[in-house]
Order: structure tokens, then sequence, then C-alpha cells
């Protein structure tokens, strides 16, 4: 009996060593801020990939308060330990809210799609959009941001990650700026068709 289980434990294992790596890497909009991390839309994501046999393992390397600064410098290290297939790149929204310029923001988030693309990882660039109050002209620079590095760096893109939530009041959390726990299954259902072409073309 002893084997036998044995047996299955090494299994289980070599099937987990098999299992390839998506990377969320963003703020609190993906790390679950105000909610159990496993309500978070990329917990909802893992349980979608197990329901469906695809054999990939999420792993959620998201900080709550990052910046693009901040995420530049932190990213080699987490494609270092991690070797991630997939790369969902979601940060940008705590440099609007601080009015941090927008070109900076911008070569971070190209400089960390380079080092996604160069550690052998597929990205998606997932953007964010500023509320009007921000001044028409920061915030059109802003949006357009993301779509630029998209294109200069070739990969696929998302362009608001709140996009079906954006103007339902209900989906958000008491500070009207985090989702609720009951909007993530919403946010993953927008991820996932932006996402589904990486992991089909592995």
């Amino acid at each position: 009996m002893s084997r036998i289980l044995a047996f299955f434990a090494c299994l289980l294992i070599a099937q987990a060593h098999a299992a390839e790596k998506i990377l969320v890497f963003g703020d609190s909009l993906s790390a679950g801020y105000g909610m159990a991390r496993e309500q978070s839309w990329p917990a909802l994501l893992q349980a979608r990939l197990a329901r469906e046999g695809q054999a990939w393992l999420v792993f959620n390397a998201s900080i709550s308060g990052e910046t693009t600064a901040g995420g530049k410098s932190r990213l080699p290290a987490v494609l270092q330990r991690e070797r991630p297939r997939v790369v969902i790149l979601a940060l940008g929204a705590n440099d609007g809210l601080r009015g941090l310029p927008v070109g900076e923001m911008r070569a971070n988030l190209a400089a960390m799609a380079r080092q996604a693309k160069a550690a052998g990882a597929k990205v998606l660039l997932v953007g964010m959009r500023l509320p009007p109050n921000y001044g028409p002209g920061y915030t059109r620079e802003f949006d357009a941001a993301f779509a630029a590095v998209a294109k200069e760096e070739k990969t696929a893109f998302l362009p608001f990650l709140l996009e079906p939530i954006a103007l339902d009041d209900g989906a958000f959390q008491a500070d009207r700026l985090h989702p609720s726990a009951a909007a993530q299954a919403k946010i993953l259902d927008h991820v996932w068709p932006a996402l589904l072409p990486l992991l089909k073309s592995r």
C-alpha cells in the first residue's frame, strides 16, 4: 500500500513540475485587495483552468500599491524563480493615481515586456483608465500609453481590466477604487478571451 501511495505522490509531483506557469504581475486590482486571496480573479483563473483540464499553474505575484517602477525592479527575480511561459502584466494604475509621469510609466512597461520576452514568456499587457478629474491631457496620454507599448513590444493587449464593471457602482468596495469579491468573476470573463490564444499557442 505504501508503494502505491508513493507512486501516486511521485506522479502528482511530476505533473506539478510539468505544468507550465502563468505569472500574474499586477497591483491591488489583481492581488485580491479587501478579500480572501482565493476570491481574486487570478485564483478564479486557476480554478477555471483546472475545470477545463488545462495543465497550467497560476502564480500571482501582484502586490497592492505597486507602481511600474517597483515592478520593473522586482520582475527579473520573479521571472528567474518562477520561469513562466505567460506573463499577464497588469501594472500602471498606481502610477496614474499618483500622477506620475506617463513617459516613465510607458518606459517601465516596455522594459518589463522585454524582460518577460527575454525570459521566454508570452506577454498579455493589461491596460487601465483614469477618471476624468485627472484632466483631459493626462488621462488621454495615460490611456494611450498602454496601446503604444503593446504595439511597440508586439504583445497581446487588453485595453482596460475593469471594462465590464467600470460603470457599476455596486461592483466596487466602499472606496470606489477596488472591485468587490463578487465582481472578480466578471473580470476573469473579460481577461479570458485575451489570454486564451497565448495558452493555445504554446
